[in-house]
């Protein structure tokens, strides 16, 4: 019999108990720790987690478990990982606007490929011209992961003003631009306002200044090339743009694939070429790897696989529409709102709102209210705002979640004068 702390009777942090657990009382514990985490499955999170349902998901857990333990590190070992990617690779590549000039790599997620992109800008750009301090030139909307970048590859931020209807500013991109600048930046659409930047006007940047330019397609890599297919006029986003070298698209947002696949694909190979690292420096022999990671576990791989293969090209259509039915409604609520305010017109699937008047209510308060009622938005500033990625799994409950927004209002005006101030949220973590 185990003798060791059962996991409701265990007060210990960390202590690794001196006789294993059963199984049962593992996944006991799991299921205990994620108690409070938010309820995604049920549609509650409107960022962090995507779903086009119990039955998408569940091919997309069962195929990652079946390759949970392959490594994507040495594809002579494991063939099917090779193949899986070129044809995970081959079928984002569709949506990206690809040529059969074009290729591209599996990442682990957005910040992967954002790294990757940066990497391979600052090594072409040496090699073409020398160019020992590189910078680059992006929007202040433009993700925070290009910033981990430049640090992580000694690469200059040089962030500019957005427009006032928070797209970047061609203009002004292009006076910050010069001799060192290895990478111009452009989001389609950006995430926090959800607006689609003039990917043309950035690319013809690039083209003057013979240098990388990168479309953070994460959010919109699917949703944007269905919405055209849906009929919205949606304006030059993807690698048809003349200029665009590179465009990265997340399958585990609105790919609906278990998490840690991207994509990031290169108007050519020669452009991929960059983005690789190789040596023979050390006594293990010869060394080659795509991105940052080494090992890397060939679940996501697989799952995005599975997901794309099962839901197919009528799925995905259907899902968009879901998921851009949803965002309307949820913006025509916040439209009609006496206290709300959109920060822009919805491009895709993205929101962003706030207080019409700041000084009369703090919507940072009001996400603690919806917390209270089991939702899940993101909170960001500058200005205050709320952010909603609404994806498939909400196209029946944006009436459910306008309920308790609307009521977490009211909480908040009437809870005034006691000084609820809301609590400051971030979009992630170093716990």
């Amino acid at each position: 019999m185990n003798n060791s702390p059962s996991p409701a009777s265990s007060d210990k942090k960390g202590n690794m108990p001196e006789t294993g657990w059963s199984a049962s009382e593992v996944f006991e514990s799991l299921e205990a720790m994620r108690d409070r985490d938010v309820r995604w499955r049920e549609g509650r999170a409107f960022s962090l987690a995507y779903n086009a349902g119990a039955d998408a998901l569940a091919v997309a857990e069962e195929a990652y478990r079946r390759f949970s333990g392959e490594n994507a590190l040495n594809t002579d070992a494991f063939p099917s990982l090779k193949r899986i990617q070129a044809e995970v690779v081959a079928m984002a590549g569709v949506w990206l606007g690809a040529t059969p000039d074009s290729a591209g790599f599996m990442t682990s997620g957005g910040t992967e490929s954002i790294l990757m992109a940066v990497k391979a800008a600052r090594d072409r750009l040496f090699a073409l011209r020398g160019v020992r301090n590189p910078n680059m030139v992006l929007p202040t909307s433009a993700h925070a992961a290009f910033a981990k970048a430049g640090a992580y590859f000694g690469v200059e931020v040089r962030r500019v003003a957005v427009r006032p209807d928070w797209r970047a500013d061609v203009n002004a991109m292009r006076v910050a631009t010069d001799e060192n600048t290895v990478l111009i930046v452009g989001s389609a659409p950006q995430y926090p306002q959800g607006v689609i930047d003039d990917i043309t006007g950035i690319a013809k940047i690039a083209i003057d200044y013979d240098i990388n330019c990168h479309v953070d397609a994460c959010m919109g890599g699917v949703t944007l090339a269905y919405l055209e297919r849906l009929g919205e006029n949606i304006s030059d986003w993807n690698l048809r743009v003349p200029g665009v070298s590179s465009i990265s698209v997340d399958l585990h947002k609105f790919g609906y694939t278990s998490k840690g696949a991207s994509v990031i694909m290169y108007a050519s190979k020669h452009l991929r070429s960059y983005q690789g690292f190789i040596t023979d420096d050390w006594l293990g022999g010869f060394y080659g790897s795509s991105g940052v990671l080494g090992t890397k576990s060939g679940g996501s791989m697989a799952s995005a696989w599975a997901v794309m293969h099962f839901l197919g090209d009528d799925g995905y259509l259907r899902l968009t529409r879901q998921a851009r039915e949803a965002t309307l409604e949820l913006a025509k609520i916040i439209r009609d709102s006496e206290q709300l305010v959109l920060r822009a017109e919805p491009e895709s699937t993205l929101i962003c709102f706030g207080a019409r008047d700041a000084n009369s209510l703090n919507v940072f308060a009001v996400a603690d209210e919806l917390s209270k009622c089991g939702w899940y938005v993101d909170r960001q500033t500058p200005p205050d705002s709320l952010h909603c990625t609404v994806n498939a799994i909400h196209h029946d409950k944006i009436q459910w979640f306008a309920n308790d927004l609307l009521t977490s209002v009211k909480t908040v005006l009437n809870h005034r004068s006691t000084g609820t101030v809301g609590t400051y949220g971030t979009y992630g973590t170093l716990e």
